[in-house]
C-alpha cells in the first residue's frame, strides 16, 4: 500500500530550544501495543499472499491509508512556505562541476533496439564496476558517463515491504561510523534529513552504537521529528556514512533517543531524506549532496526502480542510470524549485478524457504510496470515470470508488503528455470480499488542512510504472517506462 512508514517518519523536523525528548512512562504498554501492531502487519502480509496466490484482490485497508494521509499532511505542513521561498536554507551548490546527465547513449540504444543485430548486445547486469563508473562498450547498462575522473557510482538494493496487497515501504542498507555498522533506512525524496536510533531505550529496531565509533560527534543540539501520529526526538550528530565504496565524512543526522509507538513495527531503523538541503530542518546537506560535494559520483543523478509486490529487486542507482530497468528512452521535466523534487503538472486523464487544464506543482515523493491532490482536482478526475462514486460517507472526504471490473486507464499529464498509472497500482483494494467496487489511489485533500491548493504529492501509485532519474545538476526529473509494466 502506501509508504506508510515514510509518511510517518518524515514530517516536520524542528530543531528547537523548546524541543523536549519524549519521556519513557508506559514503556511496557508501548511494547505490548507495538507487538499487537506488528502481529497485525503479519496477518495482512499472510492474507495478501493467500489472496494473490488465489488470484483475488485484497480488501481495502482503510486504517493504514488514513494513517499515511495523516502523516503526509504533517510532512507537508510547511510546503506553502517552502514553495514560496520562505524559511529555506541557502543553496551551497554541491553540484558545482557536474553538468546535466548525458542521455545520448540511451536514445541511441532505443533507436537501434528494434534492429535484429542490436538484440545480441542487449545490456546485461554488471558483475562489477570499474573505478570510473563505466564498463566495456556495448555492455554497460548503468550509464554514468563522467566527463571528469569522478570516483564511482553505487547501487543501493531496496526491500519492498508488502502488506495488505500494497507496497508499504522501500528500505535499504547504509553503513554508519568507524568501524562501519550496517542499518536499514527508508528512502524518501520528499524530505531532506537523515535519522537513525542511538541509545534509544524504547526503540525496537536495530540501533547505531555511537560509543563504538571513533568518528562519532554529537553537537548537543536537540531535534524532534513531528508527524501526524507521533514523533521521534534526539540530538544532531555527525559521523561517517557509507554506501558500498562511497562515503561521506561528518555526515549530519539526527541521533534519535526516543520514539513513539508508531515506529515500533517498522522493518527499517531510520530514514534517508533525498530532497534538497533548502528544506532540511537541520540545515545540513543530504547524504546525496555530500557525495556530490565530495566529487564522488560519476554523474550528478540518482535513479529509482520500485518493484510492484516483490520483496526483492527495487534499487536506487547513485550516480548512475540502469538501462536494464527500462523499456524506452527517458523524457525530461524541468524542476520548478529545488525544495522538494517538484515539476509542473497540467492535469490528470482517464482514458482519452482529461481534466480541464490545471497549473499544479507536483512533488515526486518515494516516501508516499498514494497520490494526493486537492478535493477539486480529485472530483474532476473521478468525474471522468464511468461508475466512479464519492466514498466520503464511508471513508471520509477525498476517497472515491470505481467498478473493479472496469480497470481505470489513468494518467498524470506533464508538458501536455499523459504518463500512465498502472491499473494494479491505482487499485487500493475492494470495499469487501464480495464487493464489485474498488478504492482509487488518487485521494482528494480538503483546503482546510492548509496544503497549497495547487500542490500534488506524487507517490508510488505512479512511481512504480516509471524509472525515475533525479538529475540534481540538470535541475530536472527524468521518466522512462519501467520494466514493471511488461
Amino acid at each position: 500500500m502506501m509508504n506508510l512508514h515514510v509518511a510517518l517518519f518524515s514530517s516536520i523536523l524542528a530543531i528547537g530550544s523548546n524541543a523536549h525528548p519524549l519521556g519513557e512512562p508506559g514503556r511496557d504498554k508501548r511494547h505490548v501495543i507495538a507487538n499487537l501492531r506488528r502481529n497485525s502487519f503479519a496477518v495482512r502480509r499472510q492474507s495478501t499472499t493467500v489472496k494473490l496466490q488465489n488470484g483475488t484482490q485484497p480488501v481495502f485497508d482503510a486504517p493504514l491509508v488514513h494513517m499515511e494521509v495523516q502523516g503526509l499532511l504533517g510532512k507537508y505542513s510547511m510546503a506553502s512556505d517552502f514553495l514560496n521561498g520562505i524559511s529555506l536554507n541557502p543553496d551551497t551548490q554541491p553540484d558545482t562541476g557536474y553538468g546535466p546527465f548525458n542521455d545520448t547513449p540511451i536514445l541511441q540504444y532505443f533507436a537501434n533496439a528494434s534492429k535484429p543485430s542490436s538484440l545480441l548486445t542487449q545490456p546485461q547486469p554488471l558483475s562489477a564496476r570499474d573505478g570510473g563508473g563505466g564498463a566495456a562498450a556495448g555492455a554497460e547498462p548503468i550509464l554514468g558517463l563522467p566527463d571528469e575522473p569522478y570516483a564511482s557510482f553505487e547501487l543501493m538494493p531496496l526491500t519492498d515491504d508488502v502488506a495488505g496487497g500494497m507496497d508499504v515501504s522501500y528500505y535499504g542498507p547504509l553503513k554508519f561510523g568507524t568501524p562501519a555498522q550496517a542499518l536499514t533506512v527508508s528512502v524518501d525524496t520528499g524530505s531532506a534529513d537523515l535519522w537513525v536510533p542511538v541509545a534509544c531505550p524504547g526503540c525496537s529496531n536495530a540501533q547505531f552504537d555511537a560509543a563504538a565509533s571513533s568518528t562519532f560527534r554529537s553537537t548537543g543540539r536537540r531535534a524532534s521529528v513531528t508527524y501526524g501520529a507521533g514523533r521521534v526526538a534526539g540530538t544532531v550528530a555527525s559521523d561517517t556514512v557509507a554506501l558500498g565504496a562511497l562515503s561521506v565524512d561528518a555526515q549530519r543526522f539526527v541521533a534519535v533517543r526516543t520514539e513513539s509507538q508508531d515506529f515500533m513495527d517498522y522493518p527499517s531503523s531510520g530514514l534517508l531524506g533525498l530532497a534538497f538541503r533548502s528544506i532540511s530542518r537541520m540545515d545540513a546537506p543530504t547524504f546525496f549532496e555530500g557525495l556530490l560535494a565530495g566529487r564522488k559520483l560519476a554523474a550528478g543523478i540518482f535513479s529509482t526502480h520500485l518493484t510492484r509486490g516483490a520483496e526483492d529487486g527495487s534499487q536506487i542507482c547513485f550516480g548512475c542510470y540502469d538501462l536494464t530497468k527500462t523499456t524506452g528512452p527517458v523524457e525530461w521535466l524541468n524542476l520548478t524549485s529545488k525544495t522538494y523534487w517538484t515539476v509542473a503538472m497540467d492535469g490528470l486523464a482517464a482514458g482519452k478524457n482529461r481534466t480541464e487544464p490545471l497549473s499544479i506543482i507536483a512533488a515526486v515523493d518515494t516516501g508516499s504510496s498514494l497520490i494526493l491532490v486537492s478535493d477539486d482536482v480529485a472530483r474532476q478526475f473521478y468525474g471522468l470515470i464511468p461508475g466512479a462514486q464519492d466514498a466520503s460517507a464511508t471513508y471520509g472526504g477525498g476517497f472515491y470508488t470505481y467498478p473493479c471490473a472496469s480497470p481505470v486507464t489513468s494518467s498524470l499529464v506533464f508538458s501536455g503528455r499523459p504518463y500512465m498509472i498502472h491499473q494494479d497500482d491505482m487499485n487500493l483494494g475492494k470495499l469487501s470480499d464480495d464487493s464489485d467496487d474498488c478504492v482509487g489511489g488518487i485521494i482528494g485533500i480538503s483546503s482546510d488542512y492548509g496544503l497549497p491548493a495547487n500542490l500534488a504529492i506524487i507517490g508510488d501509485v505512479f512511481l512504480k510504472s516509471w524509472y525515475v532519474t533525479f538529475d540534481y545538476a540538470g535541475s530536472r526529473l527524468g521518466l522512462a517506462p519501467s520494466i514493471n509494466n511488461r
